[in-house]
């Protein structure tokens, strides 16, 4: 169908002359132009009457590999504009279904804005979305899909090619014998045959790392809170908790994602419980290691060599003292940069841009579709207790158990046909996988990745008398097979169960275990398992205000009086952990965990 288009000119008297450049972008045919000068208001007025081409228009902002773009070109209109500022981006952003870029261009919240709407999706050429606004994009009901497989053999082969590096000198060498020196008694090396290999996240990557560990004599043990034992046991490969890791390995491998809780997990105190000349790889993210605390591990003799790949700060200073210490071999992130990665990404990104076009879900999208507006209304605050839920749940699992089977069970007095609880299940799962993954969780990729991981998640449903009009009473997760941090959270069955409902609005926990609790699940919680005695409630409260923790939330369950209780307590601030040391040594406690919502 023939739409028109018409662009209106003014001139102003002080200037007699008017030129102009109509550009006509390549999904549209000019079929007719034509112009009328109406001069004594001096207006030009251009009407186009252009034909839509059926095929959509793929933006390609950065270099993407050829077999990716001949699969684009087959279904839609491909633009290769290359090195867009950003204001460039956003004025050719209204002309375009979907957009693809890599690590260097900035899909802000004006770019989705300045889209008008036709935007249906972004390709991430790689696994980290940093540069993608995804918030503005959910706003906006576009879909964000990455590619996070396809440099897994890449990233693998990097860290051992570091590994083997860093062990025999090699990069020091060769700079030796460039600069005309011939030093082979500097150079000794340390062989790889025999020696513990910890690898510090054992995902995608950090399996095909241990593979070729085991392959080159290596023993290998993996830390990892989520992974199944089962999956490390059948290549070989032990799981433990960190504090063993560290303390044993020879050589540490890092693979966990960036995250608030693995953010310079690797500080002073790590590096003080690890052996005297270990030898540390990191193509993970910079951000996991402390940078200045490694400096003074390598001066110390702590740590004897390392081989970085990444940096918290990318690139990093040329003066960077970790950079130029003469026991650190660096490559600057080269971690996906090989021919076949690249060409994997290019391929894996543009199937899933295509499939989005087509209107098929994508199993590597990264965030949610937008929700018919009276389901979110009504879910909203269950959503948000669905995630802590599983958040709490994950947390209460202690170091090496391998998240497995989970089971939720939902209270409502609807019928499975009127309570959809796939949102929830959704929220569930991105509860359990996010604070221990870098996989970004959503209704879209919720069931792919809990099964991409091996957990398998059932649900129950318990039907209640009553109105309908309460959509739920109460959410229950139970995590089975699995040791807990906190003994008190194990149900007479043998699993780690936790329960919660929404009260005025809010999430709420009320039951740990067996014993019943209230508490609002804002901020941070505090779990302790005390005797029941008298001022146990002051005692604690006072530790945590000469710490200058706000408490905002405190409730007690017990068995009955003088007997176990359970005191949860929900805290704005992150206790010390002198704070939580002196509540663990107040005679009348068993056991206390901190935990983050």
């Amino acid at each position: 169908m023939a739409t028109a288009y018409s662009w209106n000119f003014m001139v102003t008297p002080t200037k007699p002359s008017l030129s102009w450049k109509l550009s006509i972008p390549s999904p549209f045919t000019a079929v007719n132009v034509t112009r009328r000068q109406n001069r004594t208001a001096r207006r030009f007025v251009v009407f186009a009457t252009v034909f839509h081409d059926p095929k959509p228009t793929v933006l390609v902002a950065e270099r993407l590999g050829e077999a990716g773009l001949a699969l684009l070109k087959s279904f839609a209109n491909v633009d290769c504009s290359y090195n867009l500022n950003h204001e460039e981006l956003c004025t050719k952003i209204s002309l375009c279904d979907a957009l693809i870029v890599r690590s260097g261009t900035k899909v802000t919240r004006e770019v989705f804005e300045r889209s008008g709407g036709r935007l249906k999706v972004v390709g991430r050429a790689g696994v980290g979305i940093d540069n993608v606004d995804l918030s503005a994009a959910t706003e906006h009901g576009c879909l964000v899909v990455n590619a996070p497989t396809a440099n897994t053999i890449a990233a693998a082969e990097h860290g051992i090619a570091l590994l083997t590096a860093m062990a025999r000198n090699i990069a020091q060498a060769d700079a030796s014998i460039k600069s005309g020196k011939w030093q082979r008694s500097k150079y000794v090396g340390v062989s790889l045959v025999g020696k513990t290999l910890a690898v510090m996240g054992f995902g995608k990557v950090g399996s095909e790392v241990a593979r070729r560990a085991k392959g080159l004599g290596m023993h290998v043990i993996a830390h990892d809170p989520y992974a199944p034992a089962d999956r490390a046991r059948a290549i070989g490969v032990e799981l433990v908790t960190f504090e063993e890791a560290i303390s044993t390995a020879d050589f540490i491998s890092l693979h966990m994602p960036l995250t608030p809780a693995t953010s310079k997990m690797f500080n002073d105190e790590s590096f003080s419980k690890m052996k005297k000349g270990v030898r540390i790889v990191n193509v993970a993210r910079g951000g996991v290691i402390d940078e200045e605390a490694l400096v003074r591990a390598l001066d110390s003799g702590t740590v004897a060599q390392a081989a970085l790949d990444v940096f918290t700060e990318e690139p990093p200073p040329k003066d960077s003292k970790l950079v130029l210490h003469e026991n650190v071999t660096v490559t600057p992130h080269l971690g996906a940069s090989t021919t076949e990665a690249q060409e994997g990404v290019a391929i894996e990104v543009a199937e899933a841009i295509v499939g989005a076009l087509k209107g098929q879900l994508a199993a590597t999208a990264v965030n949610a579709p937008m929700l018919p507006a009276e389901i979110l209304s009504e879910l909203a605050p269950f959503v948000t207790l669905s995630e802590k839920l599983g958040r709490l749940a994950v947390q209460l699992v202690a170091g090496g158990s391998g998240v497995q089977s989970v089971k939720v069970t939902y209270a409502s007095a609807r019928g499975p046909d009127d309570l959809d609880t796939r949102l929830l299940r959704a929220m569930i799962t991105k509860g359990l996988i996010e604070p221990i993954s870098s996989v970004f969780i959503n209704l879209v990729n919720a069931d792919f990745c809990a099964k991409q991981r091996g957990l398998r998640i059932t649900e129950e449903r318990i039907l209640l008398d009553g109105s309908p009009e309460n959509p739920i009473e109460f959410i229950q997760v139970q995590i089975a097979n699995v040791e807990s941090r906190f003994s008190t959270a194990m149900s007479d069955s043998g699993e780690i169960k936790v329960e919660g409902r929404v009260k005025d609005g809010n999430a709420h926990l009320t039951k740990v275990g067996s014993f019943a609790v209230d508490v609002s699940m804002e901020g941070s919680l505090i779990l302790c398992r005390q005797v029941d005695q008298p001022g146990m409630v002051g005692s604690v409260g006072s530790i945590l205000g000469e710490e200058n923790v706000n408490v905002n939330f405190m409730s007690v369950g017990r068995i009955a009086p003088r007997k176990q209780a359970v005191m949860t307590i929900g805290v704005d601030e992150e206790p010390s952990k002198e704070a939580l040391k002196r509540i663990r040594d107040l005679p009348a406690v068993e056991e206390i965990v901190f935990l983050k919502l």
